[in-house]
């Protein structure tokens, strides 16, 4: 395992870019690259043919066996990629070549939703996405433009409209009012409003004259949010959405598509494919220092200069100015150092902690670290819980407390909360949201001891959950929390109730999937060993003699397995874990790299006492 641990960590230095930070490297996606393909053949399919017959290459070459498209490479086959992928054939006469996979895929499509007729494909996609149509409305717009469902405009009749003249109101009004407006779906309610209106407007004549004089207004807004990069988020899909849009509306020479349209031609891989998302710099680089840490080798795998180097790196990331998108005040981290992020919690709260173990006394960190931690205690629900992105505007996954990402947050109020300078205004407060916090993740614990995180899942567990993930989380975060900030809540009996849920979904083979009984990935397993390493060194687990041995044992098989599926740390298959917007499922690959070290490292700290032989 030492000669392992070695492996991972030279392994994990070499992934990192000459500027310091890690980069990463996500799946490409189907659904993404479909997108683009349409988006670049709305503009000019003359002047973008080459990307567009690159892309639909490219996903003839990665359909599924079973005639389906996954959001990643390795994915299950799902009804909304596939029905992109193959509505992005329908751009162009279909070459001989793809006849036969598009038999496939109609074979497919046909086992899911029976006839291929529009009515039907419409309502597959709304059973799928209920009343949310953040999603469905572009799916089926998209759908539309390929004359998937019908000639035009009939074809858009069976496309919902959207109210894209909200976007002329303040946001603060829609808080206030509680409008079902999501930030960061605006730029394609604006886009795909205004091509629903263009092709079918509205019969009641007062709505037709509100949408055509919002139009000019909406767009000066889109505009406005779009980032300097061109990319809105960052995502190959809603970018490659409002560019669709806008130019099959008629706009193809507005600057939100030239702009758009530049993003997607740099964001291409050479393969003809796009990932659905540029990059997770930030939070790539945030685990990876943490991975290091809690092995207790940042000093020696980063020299003081490499150390100083990538708090700047992460300086220059946190968020200056009052963002477009969500109206968050400064203060927070986006997943990305690109102009598409937004700042969240889960980022937040990363690098919070990573400034705390690369330099915490450094006066330009104390200071940002005292404006993250404001923002995050500006970000707590009412509950206690803490959410991604907003505070209490509905009740959609954005704003809705998490359990893993309210255990990453208060890790970083706990860590910071006694540093000597620069907290004195607000350490009553972040002692306050600590308890609370405490008290939120105590009720948010399952029965079986389990916690249910938001943005990772497995397509193998039911309801696609990853209660690996999240239990592990909370675990390992929640052992930094000081225990007189938890009010009433006995910590030591909440970890130990994840201890045995996590002891009970050890499959035989020692390694772990999203669930028990769910085959295990690197991924899961890593998370596992880590955290159960974590919960044996504390002086919590101390006279616990039964659970120990019990623990002892599941980490000797864990690590085990780990060693066996990574050849020693020197192979890392990925897994599709990582859930983006609307459930959109991907995979990274310094992911399993990244929690191998970390667990190699936590185990290494208690090798004697699990191999006392040795």
């Amino acid at each position: 395992m030492a000669a392992a641990l070695s492996n991972c960590r030279q392994r994990l230095l070499a992934h990192r870019h000459v500027d310091g930070y890690w980069p990463g490297h996500l799946s490409s996606s189907a659904l993404a690259t479909a997108i683009a393909v349409v988006a670049f053949r709305c503009v000019d399919d003359r002047r973008f043919q080459r990307e567009i017959e690159q892309g639909l290459d490219w996903l003839a070459g990665h359909v599924n066996a079973d005639g389906g498209w996954g959001d990643s490479e390795i994915s299950q086959s799902n009804l909304s990629t596939t029905l992109l992928a193959w509505s992005a054939f329908g751009i162009m006469a279909e070459p001989a070549r793809y006849r036969p996979l598009l038999e496939r895929v109609r074979a497919w499509l046909q086992s899911q939703i029976g006839l291929l007729e529009p009515d039907f494909l419409v309502r597959a996609i709304n059973d799928r996405y209920g009343r949310d149509r953040t999603f469905s409305v572009p799916i089926l717009a998209l759908a539309a433009v390929c004359g998937r469902l019908g000639d035009e405009p009939d074809g858009f009749r069976r496309v919902k409209a959207l109210p894209f003249e909200l976007a002329a109101l303040p946001q603060g009004l829609w808080r206030r009012l509680r409008l079902p407006v999501v930030s960061y779906a605006l730029p394609a309610l604006i886009a795909l409003g205004q091509l629903r209106y263009r092709k079918r407007p509205p019969a009641n004549p007062l709505t037709r004259l509100i949408r055509r004089l919002a139009g000019g207004k909406t767009l000066e807004v889109l505009a406005a949010m779009q980032p300097e990069g061109g990319g809105f988020l960052e995502a190959a899909p809603l970018t490659g959405f409002v560019v669709m849009s806008l130019a099959a509306a008629g706009y193809r020479q507005h600057v939100v598509v030239q702009k758009g349209v530049e993003f997607l031609a740099r964001t291409r891989r050479d393969d003809g494919s796009w990932p659905i998302d540029t990059d997770l710099a930030t939070w790539l680089t945030t685990l990876s220092v943490g991975a290091l840490t809690g092995g207790g080798a940042l000093s020696e795998s980063l020299d003081g200069q490499a150390r100083d180097s990538l708090c700047d790196w992460l300086l220059g990331r946190q968020m200056r100015q009052r963002h477009p998108y969500t109206d968050a005040e400064p203060g927070g981290w986006a997943w990305t150092h690109r102009p598409g992020g937004v700042p969240d919690a889960d980022d937040t709260a990363g690098a919070l902690l990573a400034l705390h173990s690369l330099s915490p006394h450094r006066p330009d960190v104390v200071l940002a670290a005292a404006a993250g931690i404001r923002w995050l205690l500006d970000l707590q629900n009412r509950d206690g819980g803490v959410p991604t992105f907003c505070r209490g505007w509905s009740k959609l996954p954005f704003d809705r407390s998490c359990p893993d990402i309210t255990a990453h947050a208060l890790a970083a109020l706990a860590t910071w909360r006694d540093q000597q300078i620069g907290f004195d205004d607000f350490r009553r407060e972040m002692t306050r949201a600590i308890r609370r916090g405490s008290e939120f993740l105590d009720a948010a614990q399952q029965a079986d001891g389990s916690w249910r995180p938001l943005w990772f899942g497995n397509e193998h567990a039911d309801d696609q959950a990853n209660l690996t993930y999240g239990t592990c989380r909370v675990l390992l975060l929640a052992g930094r929390l000081p225990a007189e900030a938890a009010g009433q809540i006995q910590w030591p009996g909440c970890l130990r109730r994840a201890v045995d849920w996590l002891l009970n979904a050890q499959n035989d083979n020692g390694g772990w999937g999203g669930a028990a009984g769910v085959a295990g990935s690197i991924e899961e397993t890593a998370l596992a060993v880590e955290a159960l390493a974590a919960w044996f060194e504390r002086p919590a687990a101390a006279g616990q003699d039964a659970v120990q041995t019990a623990v002892a044992d599941a980490l000797r098989r864990g690590t085990n397995w780990l060693l066996e599926h990574t050849r020693q740390g020197q192979v890392f298959p990925a897994a599709p874990i990582g859930l983006y917007f609307a459930r959109l499922w991907y995979y990274e690959r310094l992911y399993p790299l990244i929690f191998t070290t970390a667990a190699f490292g936590r185990v290494d700290r208690i090798a004697q006492r699990l191999w006392p032989a040795d």
